[in-house]
């Protein structure tokens, strides 16, 4: 995507969701229509300070209008308590995506894993299983009840669905049960969960101890350790330094150890779109025209890395002298 991608909209609506959780409406501009999107999909946001964050939408696809949900991270790089702190019903905001790296696969039944700010995704899931007729159960837990947002809507939606819904705080009844909750999974249901790293370490854990043949799919909000690549795979080494093109504009780089590709790419490019720089947002994804990319991301499939037709900049690295990118 360029910045030519960008949207906008306006700010139409915050609501207090949950303790330092908001919600936000997000509508079309006079005339204009946003892209539509599915169950796991998010955007990437431009605040007002210029800072890019993304969201996962958790409203309806089938409202006109987009709905994200904000935690106020107090160890966070901004992005969120900008959102909290400013007044920004009537702001216009820029607007990319959506994108879904999360998308919600066919299935005869689903068990949703959700912890804390990771229910937004789980959220749209469930109300797409819902409207479907797809059974669905929902693990959701939180550090206090008052820290878990749209417990309420979840309960109707639960009710409406007749699916099992658990609400478990860490303050009240303990973490959730991840291991009772992998065993007792039906045969034929796929597993989703969205939360912290610690929890889909322990969920991963808890699935390759008791249940090997159950299909996991995970998201996370934070940096986790990537995939390590194979020490005997030649064209997973990194180079010691090499040297990126920009086929757009014919430019080439050099990046030298201990620079990201970003970093060297930013240096005559500064306009180069990223946020995260830790290889989980997704911002900074860019097409590989040529050249054997290594990839430190924690988004991207071991089908999509083995194709190498894609890569995150800020994380990625290269196993061939010359790396060519869509840029």
């Amino acid at each position: 995507m360029t910045d030519t991608d960008w949207i906008q909209a306006v700010v139409t609506q915050v609501r207090l969701e949950a303790d330092q959780v908001i919600s936000m409406v997000l509508s079309p501009t006079a005339g204009e229509t946003l892209p539509g999107w599915e169950a796991g999909a998010h955007i990437d946001v431009r605040l007002p300070s210029g800072l890019i964050r993304q969201y996962s939408l958790c409203g309806d696809p089938a409202d006109p209008h987009y709905t994200i949900a904000v935690l106020r991270e107090s160890a966070g790089r901004g992005g969120s308590a900008e959102l909290h702190d400013t007044a920004l019903v009537g702001t216009t905001l820029a607007l990319r995506g959506p994108r879904n790296h999360f998308a919600l696969r066919p299935a005869a039944r689903y068990v949703f894993v959700a912890g804390g700010i990771g229910i937004t995704p789980v959220l749209a899931m469930a109300r797409h299983a819902t409207r479907h007729g797809v059974p669905w159960s929902l693990h959701y837990g939180g550090r206090r009840p008052d820290t878990m947002a749209f417990a309420r809507e979840l309960r109707d939606l639960a009710h409406q669905a007749g699916a099992s819904l658990t609400l478990r705080s860490d303050s009240a009844e303990g973490p959730l049960p991840l291991h009772d909750i992998v065993r007792e999974a039906p045969e034929d249901s796929l597993l989703y969960a969205c939360g912290p790293s610690g929890m889909l370490t322990a969920l991963r854990a808890a699935v390759e101890s008791d249940r090997a043949g159950l299909t996991l799919i995970t998201e996370q909000f934070t940096a986790a350790q990537p995939p390590a690549p194979a020490p005997d795979d030649e064209d997973t080494t990194p180079a010691a330094a090499f040297e990126v093109e920009l086929a757009r504009t014919g430019e080439t780089v050099t990046v030298e150890p201990g620079t990201s590709i970003l970093e060297a790419v930013r240096a005559v490019r500064p306009d180069v779109l990223y946020s995260c720089e830790e290889g989980f947002c997704g911002t900074c994804e860019t097409k590989v025209l040529a050249g054997k990319p290594v990839h430190q991301d924690t988004i991207l499939s071991e089908k999509e890395r083995a194709a190498g037709n894609t890569m995150m900049i800020c994380v990625g690295g290269c196993a061939s002298r010359r790396l060519v990118l869509d840029l």
